[in-house]
């Protein structure tokens, strides 16, 4: 079963264009409507809200500390303040909201931050407060390794490929149109740069940057082929041009 999959998997994987072009998309957009990123701080969060804006996309950002934020992300853009352990404050920052990013992740310092609390709690909360503000689609940044419960990362940052899976597993059921993207390692690099593999099965895996997982997530937005799809996605060795519609439609619904 395993030697099938992985052959699933592979067949399924990548279709790379190569090209001289810095990108093929091909999906006609509405109107950009506006975007609630969560974990709009951290690294692919940063990656996503330069991004989105970089399309004409308007963003709210999703922060605990706006004053701090603005360090990071600037006076550009909106804030709303809140916790994702508080659905209240979701459910406060979701006014005229069309779509939902989620880049969040676990801290290792404070235990009431933990896998449990962000990771399965956080991303429930985001959920809830998505379906019941009725938004567009919801594109969850999850992680690659999440069905394996031997992973190493579970066993050093307390399950956490555990409670991403759970929290996965809220959105598939929630009726809320979404899309999960599981990254391989993430790494601080350049994006936009080399060809990347879609791939399902979570029996392979490498690495990617933050950038490049932040315009999947943003390609993945109004395209109905990537809707309801749960996929791993990690770079190549060779630079290339991603034929986004190709990508997505080769992928199998949940």
């Amino acid at each position: 079963m395993k030697t099938l999959s992985l052959i699933k998997t592979l067949l399924i994987a990548t279709v790379l264009v190569l090209a001289g072009c810095s990108g093929v998309s091909g999906v006609a957009k509405d109107e950009p409507g506006l975007v609630l990123v969560a974990g709009a701080t951290g690294g692919t969060g940063r990656a996503l809200v330069r991004n989105l804006q970089a399309q004409g996309y308007p963003v709210r950002a999703f922060v605990r500390d706006i004053d701090k934020a603005r360090l990071v992300l600037g006076e550009n853009i909106e804030y709303a303040q809140g916790d994702v352990r508080d659905i209240n404050s979701i459910n406060a920052a979701m006014t005229d909201v069309d779509y939902v990013i989620s880049s969040i992740g676990a801290g290792q310092k404070d235990p009431e931050n933990g896998p449990e609390a962000v990771d399965y709690g956080g991303v429930k909360n985001m959920v809830e407060a998505s379906a019941a503000a009725d938004i567009k689609q919801f594109v969850l940044v999850s992680s690659s390794g999440v069905t394996q419960e031997d992973h190493f990362l579970n066993k050093i940052m307390n399950n956490v490929l555990k409670w991403k899976f759970k929290g996965e597993e809220v959105l598939r059921d929630s009726g809320v149109e979404y899309t999960i993207v599981r990254p391989g390692g993430l790494i601080n690099e350049p994006g936009g740069q080399q060809g990347l593999i879609f791939a399902q099965g979570d029996t392979t895996t490498g690495r990617i940057t933050r950038e490049d997982v932040a315009l999947i997530c943003i390609e993945a937005l109004q395209n109905k082929s990537a809707l309801n799809k749960t996929f791993e996605t990690y770079s190549t060795e060779e630079p290339g041009v991603n034929n986004w519609p190709a990508l997505f439609s080769a992928l199998q619904s949940d």
